[in-house]
């Protein structure tokens, strides 16, 4: 359990390695949020040497295990920047205590992305690593507490951003924008895949997975990381 931004507890999900870490991450789900998945993910970054911290993207609503993502979606609107970001900050500083790591990035997934590239921008972490995040907030996300994402990637800590070209939650125009905002700068990168689809890294079991091209990303994703 965590100390939320907004100073409620957050159920999260926490793994470290055998050993001391050699840094920290700070892992924000797609919008289903924890479960097994993510327990292995945050796993298998652990073996890694990272010391991993993962929140819940939903916590303060009450009924979300209930919840599919059509109906996820439908509270992304009711979230407030402030209070998501502030969750992943907390996340950050209670590995710093709990597992004694100086740096911590920040890794996101789908809306995960959107908000790990929105936290890059806020000084918190060192490094983000984006998996096919929002660029701009979808029409039917939009809500008044909200900010976009484009707004800020100029402030970005070093990132890497990884898009597949069939995606059409970060369509063609959005990275030419994110990679407009990045312009001169050699510590974030942008990474296509051809052919991917939204989701194509993270879970085996969607008929978007690309088996070697996820195989490819978390190879870039981890010497990224370093």
């Amino acid at each position: 359990m965590l100390r939320g931004g907004d100073g409620q507890a957050v159920d999260a999900i926490h793994a470290r390695p055998l050993g001391m870490p050699t840094r920290g991450i700070v892992l924000h789900p797609d919008i289903m949020g924890l479960r097994p998945l993510f327990d292995d993910l945050c796993y298998r970054l652990a073996t890694h040497g990272f010391a991993v911290c993962a929140p819940e993207p939903l916590a303060r609503l009450d009924n979300r295990e209930q919840l599919d993502a059509p109906a996820r979606m439908k509270h992304v609107a009711e979230l407030h920047d402030r209070v998501q970001i502030g969750d992943l900050e907390r996340a950050a500083d209670y590995l710093v205590v709990e597992d004694d790591v100086a740096d911590v990035a920040v890794m996101g997934f789908c809306a995960g992305g959107m908000y790990a590239l929105k936290a890059a921008a806020g000084g918190r972490f060192d490094k983000a690593v984006d998996f096919y995040g929002m660029i701009r907030v979808p029409d039917g996300w939009r809500g008044p507490s909200l900010a976009e994402p484009l707004d800020t990637a100029a402030d970005a800590c070093a990132t890497l951003a990884i898009f597949g070209t069939e995606d059409p939650f970060t369509p063609a125009a959005d990275v030419d924008a994110l990679r407009a905002a990045w312009a001169g700068r050699t510590d974030c990168e942008i990474v296509i895949y051809e052919a991917a689809e939204h989701g194509f890294v993270h879970d085996p079991e969607r008929p978007a997975h690309r088996g070697d091209d996820a195989a490819d990303a978390w190879s870039r994703v981890l010497a990224f990381l370093g």
